[in-house]
Formats: C-alpha cells, sequence, structure tokens
C-alpha cells in the first residue's frame, strides 16, 4: 500500500468555504529535481479561494489539492536536485499546488534556503506574493530607479511587497489607493509609501496627478480591472506601463470609457500572471528574489507582515477571514 497523508480536499470538488476539510490522500513521491518536503506553514492567497470556486485556470502542472506557498524541511530528494539542497535542509518555496497538505514533491528550482532570521510563518508568506510583485515591477512594469509607482489594493499582500521593493530601489515616489482609512494609514505609516489615496472617497485619479504636478505616475500596478481601467488611463505618464494582475472589479468595460490614452500618452497595457509561468521564468524570478530581497529580508529592511495564523484544521476560518477584504498582510495556517 503506497503511503498517505492529510491535505485539505473541498467536497464536490467547488464550494464555499464551508465545503473545506482534511483527507487522506497518497504521499508524494519525489522524482528528477524534486524534494519531497514535511510543510510547516503554508500562505493563502486570493486564487486559493477562486480555485476553491471553481473559477481558476489551473496550469497543467497543479493538481487538485489548493496552496502555492510554503515552508518547511526537506524529507527526500530525487535523482537529480538542484545543487545545494539536500535531507534536512531548511526551506520555502513556491509550487503549482498541493500546499495545502503535509507534504509536498516540488522540483528544487523553486525552493530557497530559509534564514534563521525568518520564521516558518514569515517565509511560508514570501513566495507567491514577492515574486508577483517583483515580477510586476520590474519585469512587466521595467522599473529603473528614479520612477514612481501606484500600486493598487496597496494592504494586499503583493502590494505589501512591491511597495517595500520600490522604496528600497530609490523610486521618485511611491502612492498606493485602498477602500478604506485604515489601510491608507498603514500603507504611508507603516510601510512608508509616498501618499495613500481612499478610492471608496476620494478622485484617486486627481489626487494623483496632483501630487506629480500633472505628469502622472510611470508605473501602475492593478488587481482590480474595470472599474479603475479609465482611472489608470488618466493617471498614468507618458510612456508609462499599467500591469493587470486580477480583475476583482470585474472584466467588462463600461460604455463611455475612453482609450485615447493610449495613443496620446503612449502608455502600455499589459496582463501578467505568475502560476501559468514555465518552471524557468519562475526559477529565474527566484533567484532574483534570493539576490535582491533575502538579505534585506535578513537585515530588517523588507517584513514580512502576516494578520493572522491559524492551525491549519481552521482552514475555513482561514478562508473566510481572507473573503472579509479587511486584512493587511498575509494569512498563514500552520500545519502541526
Amino acid at each position: 500500500m503506497p503511503e498517505t497523508m492529510r491535505a485539505v480536499d473541498i467536497k464536490g470538488d467547488t464550494g464555499p468555504a464551508d465545503s473545506l476539510f482534511i483527507a487522506s490522500i497518497p504521499k508524494p513521491v519525489p522524482t528528477a529535481a524534486e524534494a519531497l518536503v514535511k510543510i510547516k506553514a503554508f500562505g493563502l492567497n486570493r486564487m486559493d479561494l477562486l480555485q476553491r470556486e471553481g473559477h481558476y485556470p489551473l496550469p497543467p502542472q497543479a493538481g487538485k489539492i489548493l496552496g502555492v506557498e510554503f515552508s518547511g524541511v526537506i524529507e527526500g530528494v530525487g535523482d537529480s536536485p538542484e545543487k545545494g539542497f539536500k535531507v534536512g535542509d531548511e526551506v520555502f518555496g513556491l509550487a503549482y499546488g498541493g500546499a495545502y497538505a503535509e507534504y509536498i514533491a516540488v522540483s528544487t528550482h523553486m525552493l530557497v534556503h530559509k534564514p534563521k532570521e525568518l520564521s516558518w510563518e514569515e517565509s511560508a508568506g514570501i513566495p507567491e506574493t514577492w515574486i508577483t510583485a517583483t515580477q510586476a515591477l520590474y519585469l512587466i512594469g521595467c522599473y529603473t530607479p528614479g520612477k514612481s509607482v501606484l500600486w493598487h489594493a496597496g494592504a494586499s499582500s503583493v502590494s505589501i511587497a512591491g511597495i517595500q521593493l520600490a522604496l528600497g530601489d530609490s523610486p521618485a515616489a511611491v502612492f498606493a489607493t485602498a477602500r478604506q482609512d485604515a489601510k491608507c494609514e498603514f500603507v504611508t505609516q507603516t510601510l512608508g509609501a509616498t501618499a495613500a489615496f481612499n478610492t471608496s472617497t476620494q478622485d484617486w485619479p486627481a489626487e494623483v496627478l496632483k501630487a506629480t504636478g500633472g505628469k502622472g505616475v510611470d508605473i501602475i500596478i492593478d488587481f482590480v480591472g474595470a472599474s479603475y481601467f479609465q482611472g489608470n488611463l488618466d493617471a498614468i505618464a507618458r510612456d508609462g506601463v499599467i500591469v493587470t494582475l486580477g480583475a476583482m472589479g470585474g472584466t467588462k468595460l463600461p460604455a463611455g470609457t475612453d482609450i485615447g490614452a493610449f495613443v496620446r500618452k503612449r502608455c502600455r497595457f499589459e496582463g501578467s500572471s505568475l502560476r501559468s509561468r514555465d518552471e524557468g521564468y519562475q526559477g529565474k524570478l527566484r533567484d532574483t528574489l534570493v539576490e535582491h530581497a533575502l538579505p534585506r529580508f535578513v537585515d530588517g529592511r523588507f517584513k514580512v507582515f502576516v494578520e493572522k495564523v491559524f492551525p491549519w484544521e481552521e482552514v475555513v476560518e482561514a478562508h473566510k477571514l481572507m473573503e472579509t477584504n479587511k486584512t493587511m498582510g498575509k494569512i498563514i495556517c500552520r500545519v502541526e
């Protein structure tokens, strides 16, 4: 009989948070460049909610178990692991899926050695959020020192990471938006952003233009989609880049949307995702994270903000908390 492990499954394959439960499934076996990691903690992401509800297009490498980021200890390796990874190593990493479990078989090309300065919970909150932010800011947004950046959903985990990345690389200014005053205050006072605008109570494109002397911002990273589309075009600077990573505000543009800025401002609009990228692409981003960000986690310049840690048996409550849209930081589940 094959060995088994516990993992979070979904009753009926899709459903609300209450459909999550812990089941017994076959324990994975590492092959080739994979490692078998005994999971200590895993992070929740917005895509987990969408996948649970059946609204997320899974890449072919992903199985049905949720979860793309984790921390843990290597318990076994395939026959050709990346040099430097061995049994007993403490690691965190990115996966195509399967992190809501006691064990995961994952490519060693997507693992990072865990510094002693970071807890298991902090480490589990790094991979998806910080690699996504790195991709959006540098690879897609073409950020260079001296540019200005606007991060929508400023208190989301990806934007918390992105704001820190931008502030650490000599920006002209770093702005953010949120829908609650408390989140705007967190972004400016705790993270150090130049300014934050409440999209529920302020004309945020006008505020961005005012704060930049009418120029607009060079890069906008957006998770909202249709409802912010016109505002993004109004707030973007000439030759700017609008990076869209989600569509929480819908995908259908309202009547009267004016796309003239594409020509007038020579701006670029580009969508992207991380999970659908191949291992080589993700591996290069991992290397960028290790070189650029990891030393700053160690010395404290970069921080993983954890909203709440749940025992993984309370994964239903963890999902319900994420659904409130009131968090400011990562939600983590600890695997006992």
